[in-house]
């Protein structure tokens, strides 16, 4: 893969914007309704870029930021057929969350945690994160095995997890039924005190204008048709808007990352579900953790609204579809009210689906491929967004010194022939 810098890595860039940005300049457009500044603008296509990335959600953006912040490559297109966050980042629940089971999936995360505390500083941005604290419960003895296990792998690795019982439980989390007549009683859980939920699109516009303001362009409305390979090497991408050179080109798309794949003649062990979830009406604010249930494949968290936002594990069929089902909300009220009894009076607002590309081993597929200077982020299952920051920061570095960072090596696309799997299922089957 092409060297764009010399890999050193100069220090980030803080954003400075213009002073119609400031508390009084914004509230001077709010009550007047004149002249508001655009987030990011509309450029031309450019007929070459350094690097071309395909997605605009969280990764997308996140790379072409960390690109221009961290390493100052600014000549960078990041195409999207609809507009930015109109994906999965559009669609997902935005629960954050480091307590994997795998000491690579859970160093992984856990930097993304850190770089989500502090994006809003580093984007001048308020992108809403929210400390919740997160319980995954347990339902079973050997459901309760692995929340122990996880809690020691977590902790090897100077994340903040512990397994709790009952009443520890009932006291984070009062409407939750913990008495020995549930009819899926609750064990004890996994206590993820750094856990929380944060506001997806206000993360995506966040890295947006961020990227926008040190250079990146950012192209809406523009779907790649094709991908340019010559002599085993990335030489171009094709779009409804036009034709494009580069040398450089990532796919981090989101339920189409195959389709994509294939225009370059990558083949990726991926298959593509929808992911339903649903949301209430605002009620008073009473849940003041994110709680999941592996055993019942159901999560709920609240937000600072005061709707209670509830998903499952992905459908158990292949499909593009984003449209709900009778057949998911039944299910999943069900499993819902047996959690918290209390909530069988409130009104359901209405439901969505969004598309996970998922792995053999639940873990996500990042790096180079066999085809030079086609990299991919992908196959993130139902975990996605949480990556999101850590992902761009990472992508960024391969891409600028043409090495895989250490944080994503055991994620690439050769684990698979080698039989070098990185086993996520047991703390990534749910989706949240």
């Amino acid at each position: 893969m092409q060297v764009i810098t010399n890999g050193r890595r100069p220090a980030a860039r803080r954003v400075a914007y213009p002073a119609r940005y400031s508390a009084f300049g914004l509230l001077r457009r709010g009550l007047m309704h004149q002249d508001w500044p655009p987030a990011w603008h509309a450029h031309p296509l450019k007929g070459s870029y350094d690097v071309v990335i395909i997605g605009g959600g969280v990764h997308g953006l996140a790379a072409a930021y960390y690109l221009a912040a961290n390493h100052g490559i600014t000549d960078v297109a990041v195409l999207d057929k609809g507009y930015m966050g109109s994906g999965g980042s559009g669609r997902n629940t935005a629960i954050l969350r480091s307590n994997y089971l795998t000491p690579e999936g859970v160093r992984f995360y856990d930097r993304s945690m850190q770089l989500y505390r502090t994006l809003a500083a580093d984007l001048d941005y308020n992108v809403m994160f929210s400390r919740r604290g997160h319980l995954t419960l347990a339902h079973s003895d050997s459901s309760l095995r692995t929340m122990r296990w996880r809690a020691e792998v977590n902790k090897a690795q100077g994340v903040d997890s512990e397994v709790i019982g009952p009443a520890e439980i009932k006291r984070l989390a009062p409407f939750l039924d913990v008495s020995e007549e549930a009819r899926y009683p609750v064990l004890g859980a996994l206590w993820h005190p750094p856990g929380g939920i944060i506001r997806h699109d206000a993360v995506v516009w966040g890295y947006a204008r961020g990227a926008d303001a040190l250079g990146v362009q950012i192209h809406q409305n523009t779907e790649v048709t094709g991908i340019d390979v010559a002599d085993g090497r990335v030489r171009g991408v094709r779009t409804t808007r036009g034709d494009i050179a580069t040398r450089v080109v990532l796919n981090a798309t989101a339920g189409w990352s195959t389709l994509i794949a294939d225009m370059a003649g990558v083949a990726l062990p991926i298959t593509t579900s929808p992911l339903q979830a649903a949301v209430t009406e605002p009620v008073k604010p009473f849940l003041s953790t994110v709680i999941v249930s592996g055993t019942l494949h159901v999560y709920i968290s609240q937000t600072d609204r005061g709707e209670l936002v509830f998903g499952a594990s992905v459908d158990p069929f292949t499909s593009y579809s984003m449209r709900g089902s009778l057949e998911f909300i039944e299910g999943l009220a069900g499993h819902v009210i047996e959690l918290m009894p209390a909530l069988t009076k409130v009104r359901l607002l209405r439901q969505w689906a969004g598309l996970c590309d998922m792995t053999p081993d639940f873990s996500p597929v990042m790096g180079p491929t066999p085809v030079e200077g086609f990299l991919v982020d992908v196959g993130w299952g139902t975990y996605g967004f949480k990556a999101g920051p850590v992902s761009g920061e990472a992508m960024a570095q391969c891409i600028a010194s043409g090495q895989t960072p250490e944080i994503i090596a055991a994620f690439g696309l050769d684990r698979f022939g080698e039989g070098a799997l990185v086993g996520e299922k047991g703390a990534a089957a749910v989706g949240h």
